[in-house]
């Protein structure tokens, strides 16, 4: 329980200290410093996991609730007034109705309730609790050298970094918090404290869209906590408990009991997690600093949706309204937003859709509920949080470098700066080529959506999974051309970038090659305790092999033929007779056309607008529905208990 206590802890008091140091050579040292403390804290809290099994802690404190109530109504009247000030009253309006209400839940009913267990530390909350410590806190040193350039590029405005990185450190400490906490009421508090983080950080340069989108994000993350606080309420009320292990033993015991409560957990991790119909907000904070964009929104904020989904599981499945609702959701959005993909040529809204699209995934394994599923949507999260916080953090340091984040202006990156393109390319072949854990791990959840019967599933996963290979390609192909005359740039990029950055690729490997020991150790053993017992797994043990002789196989051949060719440098041909630069040849009107090599977006046929207005409005109609049956049911049961 100490290191549990010390991961939520420490990033907060180093927090504070940031937030009043504004030297940068000061500022570094305490980064670094606290970036290996708390990466080394989660690993040492996953040695202690396998040295003692999986603990829930009793720490019972009223101190600690009243601590958290206090804090809970303060962030509520900080957020009634900025609405209020910035005139987007909906923001108001949810701190209004949902704070009051848990407060008052907490102060009656809830007080009385017995808790067993506040904290607990689990095989998928180490998983958790890995990723936020490591990647997390190589994302805050990235955050160094990257918004130094920032500031220069800013250079007329006010020096925000103390408070940047203030929030990014209270945000790791929240995460913590959130995927240890096993009393709901708990994990509200962090699952807020999260939500305005997230908030802080899209509207970092206080400019009119950064405002606007970060009101946004609120909104919608405040409009997915008023479902958790009622999911709290009627777990508390209806079931005496507040307890998600409680929860969790009950729907995995009485198949269906537990759906209402799952259904509005469940609508709050839909949030969270940037589904349809609420993805826009997710879109619009890429205006934020890409360590925003790296760690909010690609590798642990929106992980914290599906992290709830995955871990209901048990209580949804095909049998129930719930599961149905969170895996149609899920499975419409992976569709949608990899078709909208294919339209994109911003790199941040390409990573953006293929974000949401992936999440879409995950949530759909959660939804269908069975050990199968939830195994490849487990995977799917670890091998989606190191490479896509890959990607995003090469993409900003290819715009700091090249002035532009379109992947159109990428021509001959490989020239200008090779280190840097061949780190997008073995994140784009993470993504979606194998032997990668993502591809593996798509595989292993068509596998699962085969074994639940659903042929529409099955559909949705084969064709976004096409689309996710198309926009792959085209920006690969991006990468690997190699343009004449590129100037290399590469040495005006930071130590720290190239570090962090070096540090994920080479995660991105190892995952692969730890594969079949992350699943025997860590996801079958949790699965067993969860399901009671595994029919069958998505990939066997056979395969995982196979995979894993093929990721040695590519390292070999990346070895031994590195550096080695023959090559012979020979004049391009431009389709016409070239002007002897290899950048231009000479047209058919007896005039020099300089080479241009543009990717086909297909706009007309996947457009954004087109690709939401059909995923948003059936989403929409499938939650409404969903949540509608969810709440004649409650009412049936109260009425029925009443008489």
């Amino acid at each position: 329980m100490g290191t549990i206590f010390f991961l939520i802890l420490f990033p907060l008091v180093v927090a504070f200290v940031l937030l009043v140091v504004k030297a940068d050579a000061a500022r570094g040292a305490i980064v670094k410093f606290a970036a290996l403390v708390i990466a080394a804290g989660s690993i040492f809290l996953a040695v202690q996991y396998f040295q003692n099994g999986g603990q829930y802690f009793d720490f019972s404190n009223e101190t600690v609730n009243y601590v958290m109530m206090v804090i809970e109504a303060c962030l509520a009247i900080y957020i009634i007034y900025t609405g209020i000030k910035h005139k987007k009253y909906l923001a108001s309006l949810f701190a209004i109705i949902q704070t009051p209400l848990l407060i008052w839940f907490e102060l009656t009913k809830g007080h009385h309730i017995q808790v067993g267990s506040n904290l607990y530390i689990d095989r998928l909350s180490m998983i958790m609790a890995l990723i936020i410590g490591i990647i997390g806190s190589l994302i805050c040193v990235y955050a160094l050298g990257y918004m130094k350039d920032f500031q220069h590029h800013h250079s007329g405005e006010k020096d925000r970094r103390p408070w940047f990185f203030f929030v990014m450190f209270v945000f790791l400490a929240a995460m913590f918090g959130l995927v240890t906490s096993n009393n709901l009421i708990w994990m509200y508090f962090f699952w807020e404290i999260t939500s305005l983080s997230s908030f802080f950080l899209i509207g970092y340069t206080k400019t009119k869209e950064a405002t606007n989108n970060a009101f946004r994000a609120l909104i919608m993350n405040l409009l997915g906590g008023l479902g958790f606080a009622v999911g709290i309420l009627i777990l508390g009320f209806v079931y005496d408990t507040i307890e998600l292990s409680t929860m969790i033993t009950y729907g995995t015991m009485y198949q269906g009991i537990m759906a209402i409560p799952a259904a509005f957990l469940a609508f709050a991790g839909i949030t969270k997690a940037a589904q349809m119909p609420f993805n826009s907000w997710l879109l619009g904070a890429m205006v934020a600093p890409t360590p925003t964009s790296a760690l909010l929104h690609s590798s642990t904020m929106v992980k914290a949706g599906v992290f709830m989904i995955i871990k209901l599981a048990p209580c949804l499945g095909m049998g129930n309204f719930a599961g149905l609702m969170v895996m149609t959701v899920g499975g419409v959005t992976f569709l949608m937003a990899s078709f909208a993909a294919i339209s994109q040529s911003n790199a941040k809204k390409v990573l953006a859709y293929s974000t949401i699209a992936n999440l879409g995934l995950i949530v759909t394994c959660g939804g269908i509920g069975t050990a199968g599923a939830v195994w490849a949507g487990i995977m799917l999260i670890i091998f989606h949080a190191i490479t896509k916080s890959l990607l995003f953090l090469c993409v900003g340091t290819a715009e700091h470098n090249i002035g532009s984040r379109d992947i159109e202006d990428m021509d001959g990156l490989f020239g200008r700066m090779p280190r840097l393109a061949t780190f997008v390319m073995i994140g784009i072949a993470g993504m979606f080529l194998a032997p990668f854990g993502m591809l593996i791990s798509k595989w292993a959840s068509m596998t699962a959506f085969v074994d639940s019967g659903n042929i529409l599933l099955v559909a949705i996963i084969c064709f976004g999974s096409a689309a996710t290979a198309f926009y792959w390609t085209k920006w690969l192909g991006k990468m690997a051309a190699v343009v004449a005359g590129a100037e290399n740039i590469q040495q005006n990029v930071h130590k720290e970038e190239w570090f962090v950055q070096g540090t994920l690729v080479v995660l991105t490997i190892a995952a692969c090659l730890a594969f079949p020991l992350v699943s025997s150790y860590m996801l079958v053993p949790y699965l067993e305790g969860v399901f009671g017992g595994l029919s069958s797994m998505a990939l066997s043990a056979d395969n995982m092999i196979i995979m894993c002789v093929m990721v040695v196989v590519v390292l070999l051949l990346i070895l031994f033929f590195f550096g080695k060719t023959k090559k012979r440098i020979v004049p391009i041909y431009l389709a016409g007779a070239n002007e002897g630069d290899d950048l231009r040849f000479h047209g058919a009107m007896e005039k020099p056309v300089s080479v241009s090599l543009r990717n086909w977006h297909m706009e007309s046929y996947f457009g954004e607008k087109k690709m939401n207005v059909i995923g948003c409005s059936v989403t929409a109609a499938v939650i409404i529905i969903g949540l509608g049956l969810m709440i004649g049911s409650l009412v049936t049961i109260l009425t029925g208990g009443a008489a």
